[in-house]
């Protein structure tokens, strides 16, 4: 790399010579000489990282140029916190980083930036992934690009910080801690912010201890949309329960001093708070932002005035440690120094592989034994509310709730959260009576709001909880579905597997509800986590797999710390019959703690037919079942394959299901664009090509209309018993005509 300067740095060092720096104004507070300096050179560092990137990126070695340039104030705010407090950081907040670097010994927080910058294999937090600022010895968790998607689980770490306490959990942080949590003030705007802020505040308003300090780092831009003048404090100064400061970023004492108030008042009273500090932002959006194409070269010019470093610059100068020449000197050895360390940093590893490049998405961990399962007498005194339904066959919902009995028993830092899940019971009653057995602080009625929902729960999983959200509908996770694909799924992936969001989201769902209507009941589509990367899905269809499945989601979500999505089916919580009422033939027995689980992905096989085999799941499989009954009176003998899981499809389980098989119909409610059956078709297809008569029965691309025009655009039973005789039939033909003719 050749040796190159900035040319503000340039400018910068005749600066200093030429004492062309502002008057150090009155602060707001006072510094002791050695944080001062210390601070000084965690802000001069941050800007010399970032000046360093764009001429790295000039010569290709580095891909990501947005820096922080302007608001290096956030150094004081970290020294005005623990190095134990969980920080979920905007992206200019790289003072901020370097600083807490300095409360914790052995951090090399330079070479780790820079092999950030240059996307080395050796990033100790993202492996190579994404330029992230992030640490696990710093209690820092990576964010990427953030638009306000880390502050609903910034609240939710911090609820789960009180929560330890209050259940004596040992958690990832201790139970003093506060969350730490910076944006922009062009994401206070998005509707994913608002809703934080709001969570935060209702569980304040109503003195549910929500340790949290937001600070709003204020630029006055949004790319190239300006902020208007005063938005921010009356946006953020009028907030029940939300209590609020205000710091000038180039003020270095008096914004270490606020901050300090500010931490503190969070620490001592457990309520919320926000900093509202004043920055500037230079040089633009990113590296490839031409900020003169939308602003005045006067007004950028302006702000150049206003650098906050100028004003530390000469605050330290004031203090006679180093004259101007001194200063410029060791300016200047230290942009060397990160010249030296940056060429270093470039000439590291890459990653150089598929394999490598995914080995993070779900890493393999070490097994683990489970937690002891509660002795008889206990679960006996735990089911007495449901004793004259033991030892009888049950619905899924029912079984369900046995179910959740047992692990939270099992597992005592499971929480469960959503909405009217605790006294209710949920709408449709699979959380009954939990919340007496288990208390308010396991079973938690939060508000009507997904993102603070699924946030409360990536919060809880951070903090060492496993974490069982319910979603009430299926329709109602599109309006937070960034919190599982963008924030929940993504975090071991971008911080090389050492941060996790184990959890299992329970999700009522797919159609087929008798009296119910409009597709926000009857959602029949989950196409939005086919594509989430490491995303497990489970979907039962009777009590039994229920019962097993969930308990090999929590084993998932708290051994290999996986993000599962449990779907259950809605029209089949409270079905006990199969073909025609009072014949029973869909309720099971409760399967004991003890019952070995499935393999990930094993299917349930029903019937041992050798030539046709139908494959579904949830209601699809339902109806199977119910078609095969008629079908095997009329001399046809089928297997049936209940997949259960549904994401990833494991298809070497499948093919061994299918056994001698060759034609197969795939049943599958979901709408034909975009279901699963075009995957399965698809992989089965790839797997053995021609060997397999594949045929699908799907719903229409439609959404679900209210009453029984539902069951116009849904697979039916009639639909399913007309194909497979078709295929049968002709199968049975071809087998019949001689050789010949067939030849």
């Amino acid at each position: 790399m050749a040796s190159s300067q900035h040319p503000w740095l340039q400018a910068y060092l005749q600066r200093i010579l030429h004492h062309q720096l502002p008057e150090v104004a009155v602060s707001q507070g006072e510094l002791a000489p050695a944080l001062l300096f210390q601070l000084f050179e965690s802000q001069l560092q941050s800007r010399l990282l970032d000046l360093r990137s764009r001429l790295m990126q000039a010569s290709g070695q580095s891909f990501y140029t947005i820096g922080s340039s302007g608001h290096e104030a956030n150094a004081a705010v970290a020294a005005a916190l623990r190095p134990t407090d969980p920080a979920f950081l905007h992206y200019r907040s790289g003072a901020f980083f370097i600083q807490r670097s300095k409360q914790v010994e052995g951090q090399t927080p330079l070479y780790d930036m820079l092999l950030s910058f240059a996307a080395s294999a050796e990033d100790p937090i993202s492996g190579g992934r994404h330029k992230v600022l992030g640490s696990l010895a710093l209690n820092i968790p990576p964010q990427t690009s953030t638009i306000a998607s880390h502050l609903p689980k910034a609240v939710g770490t911090a609820f789960a910080i009180a929560l330890s306490r209050r259940l004596q959990h040992n958690g990832s942080w201790p139970d003093d801690s506060i969350a730490y949590c910076s944006f922009g003030d062009a994401s206070l705007n998005h509707s994913t912010t608002q809703g934080a802020l709001n969570a935060a505040c209702w569980a304040a308003f109503q003195q549910v201890p929500v340790p949290v300090l937001f600070v709003c780092e204020d630029n006055g831009l949004g790319i190239s949309t300006p902020t208007p003048t005063g938005w921010v404090q009356q946006n953020l100064n009028n907030r029940p329960g939300l209590t609020y400061f205000h710091a000038d970023g180039r003020d270095l004492a008096g914004t270490y001093q606020v901050a300090r108030q500010a931490a503190d008042y969070v620490r001592r009273y457990r309520k919320p708070a926000v900093l509202h500090l004043a920055t500037v932002r230079l040089f633009g959006h990113a590296g490839s932002d031409a900020e003169v194409a939308y602003r005045k070269k006067e007004r950028i010019a302006d702000e150049l005035e206003l650098d906050p470093l100028l004003f530390s610059t000469a605050q330290i100068l004031e203090q006679g440690w180093m004259s101007p020449t001194e200063l410029g000197r060791w300016v200047q050895a230290l942009d060397q120094r990160i010249e030296r360390i940056a060429e270093q940093a470039s000439s590291r590893p890459k990653l150089t592989s598929a394999a490598g490049v995914m080995a993070s998405i779900a890493p393999q961990r070490p097994e683990k034994p489970l937690p002891t399962l509660p002795d008889a007498a206990a679960r006996a005194e735990l089911f007495a509310f449901d004793k004259h339904n033991q030892g009888k066959p049950q619905h899924l919902a029912k079984l369900l709730n046995w179910c959740l009995h047992d692990l939270m028993a099992q597992y005592p830092e499971l929480v469960l959260c959503g909405e009217d899940i605790a006294k209710k019971g949920g709408v449709y009653n699979v959380t009954q009576h939990l919340v007496h057995a288990f208390g308010y602080n396991r079973v938690i009625n939060t508000l009507l709001d997904e993102q603070s929902i699924l946030g409360l729960a990536i919060g809880l999983a951070q903090q060492g909880f496993v974490a069982m959200p319910e979603i009430q509908f299926l329709a109602y996770v599109h309006n937070a579905e960034d919190q599982i694909r963008g924030e929940a799924a993504t975090l071991p992936f971008f911080s090389n597997g050492q941060y996790h969001n184990g959890m299992v989201i329970r999700i009522a769902g797919l159609a087929y509800q008798k009296g119910f209507g409009g597709h926000f009941h009857n959602d029949n589509s989950f196409a939005v986590f086919r594509d989430i990367p490491g995303l497990i899905l489970l979907c039962p269809s009777n009590g039994e797999d229920a019962a097993l499945l969930l308990r090999q989601a929590a084993r998932l979500a708290h051994e290999q710390k996986r993000l599962v999505v449990f779907l259950e089916p809605i029209a089949l919580y409270m079905t006990r019959d199969l073909l025609q009422a009072g014949d029973g033939l869909w309720v099971r027995n409760y399967p004991s703690p003890e019952t070995p689980l499935p393999a990930l992905g094993e299917p349930a096989v029903f019937g041992d037919g050798q030539e046709l085999c139908i494959l579904s799941y949830g209601n699809g499989y339902y109806l199977s079942r119910q078609a095969e009954l008629e079908l095997r009176d009329q001399g046809y003998r089928l297997r049936l394959l209940d997949l259960r899981c549904l994401i990833p499809l494991q298809l070497d389980a499948i093919l061994s299901a299918i056994g001698p098989c060759r034609t197969l119909l795939i049943v599958d409610e979901c709408r034909r664009r975009g279901s699963v059956s075009e995957e399965l078709v698809t992989l089965l297809h790839e797997a053995r090509p021609g060997q397999f008569q594949l045929e699908r029965i799907t719903a229409e691309d439609s959404f679900i209309p209210l009453g029984a025009a539902a069951y116009q655009v849904l697979p039916s039973k009639e639909q399913i018993i007309a194909r497979v005789r078709s295929m049968a039939d002709a199968n049975r033909s071809t087998e019949a005509q001689p050789q010949e003719r067939r030849a």
